[in-house]
């Protein structure tokens, strides 16, 4: 495998998706000198057939705002790969949905879910909708607009989306009671679903869980404690809810929240009733902190990011390329110990590479927030089965799917003078998983 030529071809082909080429792009350069050790994988071109999804649905949809005016948008859905199970992947909602973003999620996704060992394949999917300012009936009709053109495309064992960004219970609600509808049969399609008709528990806080389980394995692996440690998260919604509140269980501080205004600082950390008000503010569709600060009297800088702050532990929690190289060298300047992405690529490449060369424990998303998936998955056995589990069930589960999934980096990823690349790690253990279930099933 040649990178360069391969990245040259794809750029032709895929002109200015530059989140999707970046996602490709991290994965060859981890996985190459594995790849050109079996010269199966080249005869079979495993990866020009992998790179490149299994198809696109692309769509209008039309539907009517409460004042009678028609609006349209645009929705999708890449199934990208489902050598090891059906299509899995959320649907998210917001005026920066385009293709480049929704292959760089639908092309994580396949590693992420193979690194879960649930059998799930990736997909990804949404719309550029935009939820903020619209009442419940415009959301309903909306949402069941969007069904109408997906549902013939989706299916418990063909494809299973599930909520994103913009995609909470409400939306998740209306997407599946349409769905139900159509198809005349409650089905396991689509998770996040509420509990009253099949949702799992924990599943809406499951990402930010995950997410410090897979930090706790990487600070005890390298004999830290994470109680105690300071941590500065980014964003303000069920990740980083999720990630606050797990963290206060561990015995760390959460100093941190951040949304499109700037971010909060609070030094006596983000807890009990703080992260109830976040929740409450978010729940109104606000997602901004200045109220945060307003409300608890803490400091608010307007327009900046949080990984100025002095932490031990920098959790981006909010989209992908929040923390650059900039942000990189001031969290290495004030001593950072660990740096792991609950957001999908959360960091630059450039940020990573630094991260890497200062031997900083560095976490990748793919990794390090598949608690979400994860708990999707368990969210789908316990549909195909007809029961529910109880909240300490999931939870164990979820956190052991993490404690294997951090092993498998552990396993990929150690280099010679006893650096853990977890990002390698991430990338070679769910590409092997893949490319040898393509292996044998021909070429198709």
């Amino acid at each position: 495998m040649t990178i360069d030529k391969l990245m040259f071809d794809l750029e032709a082909r895929h002109p200015g998706e530059t989140e999707y080429l970046q996602a490709v792009k991290e994965v060859l350069i981890s996985i190459e000198e594995v790849y050109n050790q079996h010269p199966e994988f080249e005869k079979a071109k495993i990866i020009e057939r992998l790179v490149e999804p299994d198809r696109i649905f692309t769509f209008r949809v039309p539907w009517v705002d409460d004042h009678g005016e028609v609006q349209v948008n645009l929705g999708y859905r890449i199934q990208f790969n489902n050598a090891i199970g059906p299509y899995k992947g959320g649907l998210r909602f917001h005026p920066s949905v385009n293709l480049s973003i929704l292959k760089f999620l639908g092309f994580e996704q396949i590693f992420k879910n193979a690194l879960t060992t649930l059998p799930m394949g990736g997909a990804k999917g949404g719309s550029d909708f935009y939820i903020k300012g619209k009442s419940d009936a415009e959301v309903m009709r909306f949402c069941q607009a969007f069904m109408l053109e997906l549902w013939h495309n989706i299916g418990p064992n063909m494809d299973v989306p599930a909520g994103d960004i913009g995609v909470g219970a409400r939306e998740v609600g209306y997407l599946y009671g349409m769905y139900k509808k159509l198809i005349r049969e409650h089905t396991g399609t689509i998770t996040g679903k509420g509990l009253e008709y099949g949702g799992s528990l924990i599943r809406p806080e499951a990402t930010g869980y995950g997410g410090l389980y897979f930090v706790d394995r990487m600070l005890h692996t390298h004999g830290h404690d994470i109680k105690g440690k300071t941590i500065a998260i980014s964003g303000f919604g069920n990740v980083a809810w999720g990630a606050a509140l797990k963290a206060n269980q561990m015995g760390a501080k959460v100093v941190t929240l951040s949304g499109p205004d700037g971010y909060i600082y609070d030094p006596d950390g983000v807890s009990g009733e703080k992260i109830d008000y976040m929740l409450e503010l978010r729940a109104t569709g606000n997602d901004e902190v200045s109220p945060y600060a307003e409300q608890f009297g803490v400091e608010f800088f307007e327009g900046k990011r949080p990984w100025e702050q002095k932490v031990d532990i920098a959790l981006p929690c909010a989209t992908q390329n929040e923390l650059d190289r900039k942000d990189a060298l001031a969290l290495i300047g004030n001593n950072v110990l660990c740096v792991a992405e609950i957001s999908n690529m959360g960091c630059t490449p450039g940020a990573i590479d630094l991260f890497i060369e200062h031997k900083i424990l560095y976490g990748p998303g793919k990794a390090v927030n598949a608690g979400g998936v994860s708990t999707s998955g368990l969210e789908m056995t316990q549909n195909a089965m007809h029961l529910s589990w109880p909240a300490t069930e999931v939870d164990n589960r979820l956190h052991q799917i993490m404690s294997n999934i951090h092993d498998q980096c552990v396993k990929y990823g150690t280099q010679p003078d006893g650096y853990i690349n977890y990002m390698k790690g991430a990338n070679i253990a769910g590409f092997m998983k893949v490319a040898h279930a393509m292996m044998e099933q021909g070429i198709v």
